[in-house]
């Protein structure tokens, strides 16, 4: 095309990627050229060549949980409005693979988005280092430098906890999520502040996960600590906890009042409806870009948001059998 054009290949890739500067005449007849011979660009000589991908990844612990789904979903709509594609990555819930899958994610892009990485503080703070542009989402640290956007699970698992308590229920069982999640640990300080102030409680705690398997097969364990009340790890537990119970005979909420965490989508139509703790993903999506899109244009980025969940009532819950 340079030949056909009477230029040379260097003003041509100049011209294609809108970085001309010379005469309007020259790069009309770039144009035409391409025009003639039906030029199609090679995107990935063009990234080569410009130092950018036009894409960000996307690592999350584990893309089947709809909370990260929908934060996915709005993250990637957002950031195609300014032209920019989503690699997902999922870590299967592996805080050791972690940093090298961020670190190979990023090598094939520009930027990388961190959702709720299980990864250790440390390993966290160097991958933050080596791999900006980075948002991290769904974690909370002062040692990162990167834009954080997360969640206070700690007041959000309080507040279900003494809604279950206003309801008149005195012994309770939290099913907790990975043991590598901060999230988890976040939930358990919240525990723990209700446990402070309500000293008549009975609080039992049961390594469960993250999954509704996980929920489904902890059924029976939560029967047998004899609490009135569930409180699960998130949605997700909660769903197969409570198609456990059922299964065992066990009714929600008359026998045993149920909580998750996240108003996924379909926690309301769910039977009975989930009484959980809603958090925004789809907002976390948007404001994850709106940050990325300054560090990648060079930017100063907004602030850290810390969002406050809204508890949702729905039919799960019910005041214990007297």
């Amino acid at each position: 095309m340079a030949q056909r054009a009477g230029v040379s290949p260097a003003t041509v890739s100049r011209v294609m990627n809108g970085r001309f500067v010379g005469e309007p005449q020259v790069a009309e007849r770039v144009r035409q050229a391409a025009a003639e011979l039906d030029y199609s660009p090679n995107h990935l000589a063009r990234s080569l060549a410009l130092g950018e991908t036009k894409a960000i990844a996307f690592l999350v612990p584990d893309l089947s949980n709809p909370a990260f789904q929908a934060v996915l979903s709005s993250l990637s709509k957002t950031a195609a409005k300014d032209g920019y594609r989503v690699l997902v990555v999922d870590s299967g819930e592996s805080p050791t693979e972690e940093p090298l899958l961020a670190a190979e994610a990023r090598r094939r892009c520009d930027a990388i988005v961190l959702c709720a990485p299980r990864m250790s503080e440390d390993d966290l703070v160097v991958a933050a280092d080596a791999l900006r542009p980075v948002v991290v989402i769904n974690r909370q640290t002062s040692r990162v430098s990167a834009p954080t956007l997360s969640i206070d699970y700690r007041s959000g698992v309080e507040s279900l906890a003494r809604h279950l308590y206003d309801l008149g229920h005195r012994h309770l069982v939290f099913l907790e999520g990975p043991e590598g999640s901060v999230s988890n640990r976040a939930r358990l300080l919240g525990l723990e502040d209700f446990e402070r102030s309500t000293p008549d409680v009975r609080l039992d705690r049961l390594p469960v996960g993250a999954g509704s398997e996980d929920g489904l097969l902890a059924a029976g364990d939560v029967i047998a600590t004899g609490a009135t009340a569930a409180l699960a790890f998130n949605d997700l537990v909660a769903v197969g906890l409570i198609g456990g119970l059922v299964e065992r005979g066990v009714r929600v909420p008359e026998d045993l009042s149920v909580t998750g965490f996240d108003d996924i989508p379909f926690a309301r139509y769910i039977s009975p409806p989930l009484t959980t703790a809603s958090v925004p993903h789809e907002e976390l999506g948007v404001q994850a870009w709106s940050r990325m899109r300054s560090l990648v244009r060079h930017e100063t980025p907004e602030h850290n948001v810390l969002f406050q969940p809204r508890l949702e009532l729905r039919k799960s819950t019910a005041a214990p059998r007297a």
